[in-house]
């Protein structure tokens, strides 16, 4: 399968350091994708995460689930690279791709018990976000859980010039050039397209998810988890 694009910015190399001063909180989105998969009935005998990047939130989660074996998967070969240099010697760390979640369907040989995309589908059409999330949720073992943090669209024209205000401002301070923010602003919706929290829980629910709930927000992301 050829080599994929995940559209982000910034190169593999310089992934880590550089998503953290253009999204806030970024670090919080794994602690809580983490916290509540600790927070299920059970240990997950098999976690999927598609769109892994670097693969630093499963780096994270080993710690905390000694009997769970991982897959990560994400459409960059060079993203995958960089993951697969933190987890040597892990045996119960598997990786594939380079692959889209939509390309999954053909990948994965067994059910997972978690999946989880975080800041990953924002890049797709609304048709590929739909498909991307039918895949996760056809891959799932029944009761499994689906957890996803994506870029939101505020309500209103109001609220969306207020978002990317706060946002700036937080890359400002966070040491990013005036011009970088300026660039990194103008990709909503060019390069990424997000869709509201509305829109989010109706395609969850839509997708068949039998439990579907926000859980995070902050700035212009959101946070949801969904059981089938």
């Amino acid at each position: 399968m050829p080599t994929q694009n995940n559209y982000t910015p910034h190169l593999p190399t310089d992934y880590d350091a550089q998503v953290r001063r253009t999204i806030p909180y970024y670090d919080s989105m794994h602690t809580e994708t983490i916290d509540l998969v600790r927070s299920l009935k059970e240990e997950p005998d098999v976690w999927l995460d598609t769109g892994c990047g670097t693969g630093t939130m499963i780096w994270n989660a080993l710690r905390y689930f000694p009997n769970t074996r991982f897959m990560l998967a994400d459409p960059s070969e060079t993203m995958l690279d960089q993951a697969r240099m933190k987890f040597v010697n892990v045996e119960r760390v598997r990786f594939i791709g380079p692959v889209s979640t939509q390309g999954l369907i053909t990948e994965i040989d067994e059910r997972p018990d978690v999946i989880t995309a975080v800041q990953c589908h924002h890049y797709l059409s609304r048709d590929q976000r739909e498909r991307a999330v039918k895949v996760c949720f056809d891959l799932l073992n029944s009761d499994g859980a689906f957890v996803t943090f994506e870029n939101v669209r505020p309500l209103t024209a109001y609220g969306i010039e207020i978002g990317k205000k706060s946002l700036g401002r937080f890359q400002l301070e966070n040491g990013r050039a005036p011009a970088e923010i300026e660039q990194q602003l103008a990709r909503f919706d060019r390069d990424y397209f997000p869709i509201t929290i509305e829109e989010h829980l109706s395609l969850l629910r839509r997708t068949g998810f039998k439990v579907v709930e926000p859980f995070w927000y902050s700035y212009l992301q959101a946070g949801f988890y969904c059981i089938k």
